[in-house]
């Protein structure tokens, strides 16, 4: 009988750089569970991709993603193309880990290895834009591109508060963009202040941003708010916090399988917090595409949402 393998990439510097002193115990947790077990440290940009695509095609059978959005989505980058694609667990070490909330991941190592070692699989979405892979969000407008201006020592001080202070030192200087967007057949065209295409329902610390995103059902949930006074946005926030925005009327919610997004002036592109590049761009979604290792309480909640849905 083959031995199973693990490998943990896991990113020395997310958060506040505590999962190194928890290695051990990882490790250790993973040799109990049957695996022989082994672990990388990211050197930097790009670094998490090669290393997942050298575990894609050494078939590990498990692997686990130790810190933040932007370390899954270089992860994710590296074996989406894959013919052989390992299970995923993730164990979160970022700042605001949208991904790892959304799949209900305890933000403590010890109980986040003992979900991922209940070995509860589920095939969930990802999506693909200009050749490019995202598990959480992708979006464009101003707005979007605050978090590129977010340092990684003002995350790692003042967590997902970061990316208020920043919103609100920014304000002033926010435009609205024009563009078109078509999306399953439909067409909007007019100014917006921000579009985002989420994958699930935790985006920037919101939960109720995408109240019913579903991770299995080949939708994205699309929001759009189009263009809007200062006063208007602020009330907006309020409101998202809430998860009573979407029937404004200021905003546009719907769901996509495809999204084709063209501005007409320079439009950055914003995947899971980073800098992706520009629009032009169509958005696909790749549906059950990656198996993830994932909690109870998450499948819980997908249960309870498609049941509220009749998916």
């Amino acid at each position: 009988m083959r031995l199973k393998r693990a490998r943990i990439i896991y990113n020395p510097s997310a958060g506040r750089e505590q999962f190194r002193s928890e290695l051990p115990y990882v490790l250790e947790q993973l040799e109990q569970a049957g695996y022989e077990a082994s672990a990388h440290a990211t050197t930097g940009e790009g670094d998490a991709t090669r290393e997942a695509k050298l575990v894609a095609e050494r078939k590990y059978d498990l692997l686990i993603i130790a810190g933040g959005d932007g370390t899954i989505n270089e992860v994710v980058s590296g074996i989406a193309e894959a013919p052989y694609r390992p299970r995923i667990g993730i164990i979160p070490a970022g700042t605001t880990n949208d991904f790892a909330r959304a799949l209900f991941m305890p933000k403590d190592t010890k109980e986040a290895i003992k979900v991922i070692l209940e070995e509860n699989e589920r095939a969930l979405d990802i999506g693909k834009v200009n050749g490019k892979y995202f598990i959480n969000i992708a979006g464009g407008g101003d707005l979007t591109e605050l978090t590129f201006d977010v340092s990684t020592k003002m995350k790692a001080t003042l967590g997902r508060l970061a990316y208020y202070v920043k919103g609100i030192e920014m304000l002033p200087s926010i435009r609205s963009s024009s563009v078109t967007i078509e999306y399953d057949g439909e067409v909007f065209e007019g100014d917006i202040m921000l579009f985002l295409v989420a994958n699930t329902n935790s985006v920037s610390g919101f939960d109720q941003l995408a109240p019913d995103a579903l991770l299995d059902d080949g939708y994205f949930d699309m929001i759009i708010l189009k263009k809007t006074n200062l006063a208007d946005f602020v009330r907006l926030v309020t409101a998202a916090l809430r998860g009573t925005h979407l029937k404004d009327e200021k905003i546009i919610y719907t769901q996509a399988k495809r999204i084709k997004v063209t501005p007409h002036k320079k439009m950055l592109l914003n995947l899971d917090g980073e800098y992706g590049g520009e629009f032009p761009g169509e958005i696909v979604n790749l549906p059950q595409h990656l198996t993830f290792l994932v909690s109870k309480q998450f499948i819980e909640r997908e249960q309870k949402v498609k049941k509220r849905l009749n998916k």
